[in-house]
């Protein structure tokens, strides 16, 4: 970490991340290097909460937030810059000098296992930086009346879509559309579908 990013409260989250067991670290760390490795649609803070939570650490919820986004930039960082375990190591101490030697150990030992992983899967997202659909909700409705007409009884349908973005944040998206825009909208996946079943 740079030099000047300490006095941004990178000194309070290395405090932080110094509260856990290296056990605890381990199984953090884990969900954040499954997910940049690509094997999981996002990095789940509410599962990250329980664990902790389970084991008698209490961390509030900007608090976690804050060390889930610390690890995903430090282990996307070495990803991108190719860094070995002893590399990421150094790295770590150049930012803050609060880094015990246990939490060091857990992060050199779990990066060295699995960084060329991550390395890998970041030259994969590089050429498919797009997001993802993980799920879509939807339900018909129909509108009886609006401003400027008293009685339309047209119904509609609201499709609510959970998007990752390659950032690993999860948004949500909504779309209404009249039933004609559905059905173009259903042709068009039935379409897309059968193009795929072919490939």
């Amino acid at each position: 970490m740079p030099a000047g990013e300490e006095s941004c409260g990178i000194s309070n989250i290395v405090e932080t991340i110094c509260r856990l067991s290296p056990d605890l670290l381990a199984e953090v760390c884990q969900h954040i290097l499954t997910y940049l490795q690509g094997q999981t649609r996002g990095v789940d803070s509410a599962e990250i909460s329980d664990t902790l939570q389970r084991t008698g650490v209490r961390l509030d919820h900007e608090a976690l937030h804050n060390v889930i986004r610390f690890l995903l930039l430090t282990f996307r960082s070495a990803g991108k810059r190719n860094l070995s375990g002893d590399d990421l190591v150094s790295w770590l101490e150049e930012g803050s000098n609060k880094w015990p030697k246990g939490c060091l150990q857990v992060l050199h030992r779990l990066w060295s296992e699995h960084g060329a992983l991550v390395h890998a899967q970041q030259d994969v997202q590089a050429v498919l930086s797009i997001g993802q659909l993980v799920e879509m909700q939807w339900k018909l409705g129909m509108a009886v009346s609006s401003d400027t007409c008293r009685s339309l009884n047209s119904p509609y349908v609201c499709l609510l879509l959970k998007i990752v973005e390659p950032s690993g944040q999860i948004l949500q998206r909504s779309l209404e559309m009249t039933i004609a825009q559905f059905q173009n909208f259903h042709k068009q996946f039935k379409e897309m579908a059968a193009v795929m079943e072919t490939v």
